[in-house]
């Protein structure tokens, strides 16, 4: 498979690639962050800046100590890529499957990036991240089946909660705490965990 040596390299490979060959091609090129969207364009995304990095795992972290309590599902980073129904594969910042879900793979679709729509995600904005586009993307996240989807933009101390019924509120500062709601019972998250020691 093709090791990508400059990213001018990608258009002219990565775009058709059936999906056990992406598949082999974000294995071959394990330093690059990459997701594919509905059109099959293969989209590379930057490495993570040490603020950008620490708050994800905040998000991430806050997550699966609820999930260890409650033990109702499977906590993801900002590492795991899920194949949703437009055939785009994406890699939410922190995601929350349930075991009704997670129990219906098999030992073969673990191991790739399964047709899966995770019930609750989390996307955290970078300062290099578009708002708009951002926004674009959790509609499609809720579009494709998600129940429940956060943007968390510490730069404007900002949050968006999107959800299934096509609502949305906006969160207008850190001073907030926001809620799981019905898909994720107590768990709350604190947007104060976001400011950096």
């Amino acid at each position: 498979m093709l090791l990508v040596e400059n990213i001018g390299e990608i258009r002219n490979v990565a775009d058709n690639l059936s999906d056990e060959e992406f598949l082999a091609f974000c294995v071959a090129n394990p330093n690059l962050r990459i997701e594919r969207d509905k059109n099959r364009n293969v989209i590379i995304m930057p490495p993570l800046t040490y603020e950008s990095s620490f708050y994800e795992n905040e998000a991430s972290f806050q997550l699966t100590v609820w999930n260890k309590k409650h033990q109702l599902g499977v906590t993801f980073g900002s590492s795991a890529g899920f194949t949703l129904p437009d055939g785009s594969i994406k890699s939410p910042d922190a995601a929350w499957v349930s075991l009704n879900q997670h129990n219906l793979l098999n030992a073969k679709q673990r191991k790739s990036f399964p047709l899966l729509i995770p019930e609750f995600i989390v996307e955290v904005r970078s300062k290099t991240d578009s708002l708009v586009a951002l926004q674009t993307k959790m509609e499609e996240w809720i579009a494709n089946g998600v129940l429940l989807a956060w943007l968390i933009d510490p730069t404007q101390q900002k949050a968006y909660i999107y959800r299934a019924d096509g609502s949305t509120t906006q969160i207008d500062d850190f001073n907030q705490t926001l809620s799981g709601e019905n898909v994720l019972p107590e768990f709350t998250f604190d947007l104060n965990a976001l400011q950096m020691p």
